[in-house]
């Protein structure tokens, strides 16, 4: 009763499919040698004087058919026995047991198949020798020599068949030591066992008739060829085994190198090796989750920071503090209204639309190969020609307002915006301490264009430029714009001329003053000045 528990709390580390799999591949590879081994040591091999060769060979026979139905249930139920744990409350222990069970589960098997190939060259060996012993000693060697080479065959097998599974036990657990051994040391074992020994076999044989001297040579023409040409058969089926149990996973990592190289960083190659190929396909794993967290980062760092921006910071080996002056543009744009909005609507719903607000702003920027710098409560400054430089930075700004300009009351009619353009000579680069710094642009046209959005709140088209960015961007942009009134804007020493865009979006018939009425584009405005501007 107590035995009957114990048997209940054993389970099976292989599924069905992988038991049956390896059941066909051991029965068929042990009974096809054992076919080979018994055809060369009863009708190839020389067997020595014989009072009855008829006889002695129908007692091989009956014994060889008894012994192979004994062998085969013994084995199958023996090895089985090797892939079943007993359950345990210690889970880890279980899992290391289970690994173990899995990775050292061929050679498990091919010691079950070595215990009975190695008693039956015993027994063929002694019932043998009975009648000779010369007989004896070659059946006895033929046997165990075959067997050797069937069991690395098996091996072999075995293990490709147990690669799933070794992937699942290895899936959450690297193998940092080798639970085999390693790649020279199993190539040359393969070796010794699939072509050395068979080689083995031919010299005995060619030792034998030398000594004996009552081979003939026909027969031993026959001998030759049989054992040399099972030899061969058997060293290439092993050498073969050998090399795709090398050349596979190494294949496996180079395919997923190549999904990567693609961009495919979700790849993994599955670990079912124990050996030094193991660690390599782990490696390679661990490898690609760099990857991927790098390029998370990389995406979170270019979402927070512009694309642009942080390439450039990716590209330099250390940080700089200050920059470089360059000719840029900038496009200010502040959404009218929303210190009321966020008076009277949840903050949640508050968020939503400057979300919808914003997402307008970038998608409009990137477009026209601008970035955004900043987002300022309900505010966002876009420059054009840094840190990349672009052809016509003026011109691009200046397109890029007209479309906002089109687009947001179409997208959010309830609420107004204000948007400048100006563009000139500014310094780009890191602003900061090396402890916590930004990429910005600081300059005049910055304070010009977050003065004149002030200022474009209350003209109808929302949208003012100054002058020079009109006369920095191309002919093609410049002709969309026409210029104004000059004024000195709030905090400025200096008048700024306007521009505003020839044909005010039709969105924006609302209250407001034209800057230049009934004026043509090309005459000389007087200065005003502007102390205040609305808000």
């Amino acid at each position: 009763m107590a035995r009957s528990k114990r048997a209940r709390a054993r389970r099976w580390v292989i599924d069905v499919r992988v038991r049956i799999a390896l059941g066909i591949v051991v029965i068929m590879g042990n009974v096809g040698g054992s076919a080979v081994v018994f055809a060369l040591a009863s009708w190839v091999l020389p067997e020595g004087p014989l009072a009855d060769p008829a006889g002695v060979r129908l007692l091989n026979m009956a014994l060889f058919a008894g012994y192979l139905a004994l062998a085969v249930p013994i084995g199958v139920f023996w090895g089985g026995r090797r892939f079943r744990l007993w359950n345990g409350s210690d889970e880890e222990a279980q899992r290391r047991r289970e690994r173990r069970l899995v990775l050292y589960g061929p050679l498990r098997l091919v010691t079950v198949q070595g215990v009975l190939w190695t008693g039956a060259a015993a027994l063929f060996g002694v019932v043998n020798g009975y009648f000779n012993l010369r007989l004896g000693v070659r059946v006895g060697e033929t046997i165990l020599l075959g067997g050797i080479t069937t069991c690395a065959l098996c091996y072999l097998l075995s293990e490709r068949i147990l690669r799933r599974t070794a992937a699942r036990v290895l899936k959450d657990e690297v193998p940092r030591r080798r639970f085999l051994p390693g790649i020279v040391m199993r190539s040359i074992l393969f070796w010794l066992l699939g072509t050395a020994v068979p080689v083995v076999g031919l010299l005995l044989s060619g030792v034998a008739a030398l000594v004996f001297g009552d081979v003939s040579m026909p027969q031993l023409a026959v001998i030759v060829l049989a054992v040399g040409g099972t030899s061969m058969v058997t060293g290439v089926l092993v050498t073969v085994g050998a090399a795709r149990a090398v050349a596979d996973p190494v294949n496996a990592v180079r395919r997923a190198m190549a999904k990567v190289e693609k961009g495919e960083l979700d790849t993994e190659v599955a670990v079912y090796d124990g050996t030094e190929l193991g660690q390599l396909q782990a490696g390679f794993n661990t490898m690609v989750a760099g990857l991927r967290e790098r390029e998370r980062l990389r995406d979170l760092f270019g979402r927070h920071v512009g694309r642009d921006v942080a390439k450039a910071a990716a590209a330099t080996d250390e940080v700089r503090l200050g920059g470089e002056q360059r000719q840029v543009a900038v496009l200010f744009v502040d959404m009218v209204g929303s210190t009321a909005l966020a008076a009277h609507r949840p903050p949640d719903e508050v968020v939503a639309l400057l979300n919808r607000f914003f997402a307008v702003v970038v998608e409009v920027v990137e477009e026209h190969d601008g970035w955004i710098n900043k987002f300022e409560g309900d505010a966002a400054l876009a420059v054009f020609g840094a840190p990349v430089t672009i052809d016509d930075p003026a011109g691009c700004a200046l397109a890029a307002a007209r479309c906002l300009a089109e687009r947001l009351p179409e997208e959010l009619p309830d609420f107004d915006v204000g948007i400048g353009v100006s563009a000139g000579d500014a310094v780009a680069g890191n602003v900061g301490d090396v402890r916590r710094y930004e990429y910005t642009v600081i300059g005049d046209p910055v304070n010009e264009a977050a003065r004149l959005t002030e200022l474009a709140k209350g003209v109808p088209g929302r949208v003012l430029a100054a002058a020079a960015a009109v006369e920095l961007a191309g002919p093609g942009e410049a002709a969309q714009w026409a210029l104004g009134d000059a004024m000195v804007l709030r905090g400025r020493p200096v008048p700024t001329r306007m521009a505003k865009p020839v044909t005010p979006p039709a969105s924006h018939e609302r209250n407001g003053q034209d800057l230049d009425a009934g004026r043509p584009k090309t005459a000389r405005e007087p200065v005003r000045r502007a102390d205040s501007v609305p808000s």
